[in-house]
């Protein structure tokens, strides 16, 4: 997964972009994860983006790519 923030993002900068994740992660276990690595409070929101849409959170990360039309697909962070 190759995770981008949104140009107008109110967040800090991500120290890595590609994450390898196992296909029967959820997406709601992937917010979990990021939110760690760039230490958000909890009143603060966090979006994910793919294909311009924001997925279910009990959506597995192999179902994202299987829906996906390229081989990769990007995640847009964005905060608000």
């Amino acid at each position: 997964v190759i995770v981008e923030k949104a140009p107008k993002a109110r967040v800090p900068d991500l120290d890595k972009r590609k994450y390898l994740v196992p296909s029967d992660l959820t997406v709601g276990q992937f917010y979990f994860l990021i939110r760690k690595r760039i230490h958000l409070r909890p009143e603060d929101a966090l979006f994910f983006f793919v294909n311009n849409t924001i997925p279910p959170t009990s959506a597995t990360m192999g179902q994202l790519y299987e829906v996906s039309l390229a081989h990769l697909f990007y995640l847009f962070l964005g905060v608000s």
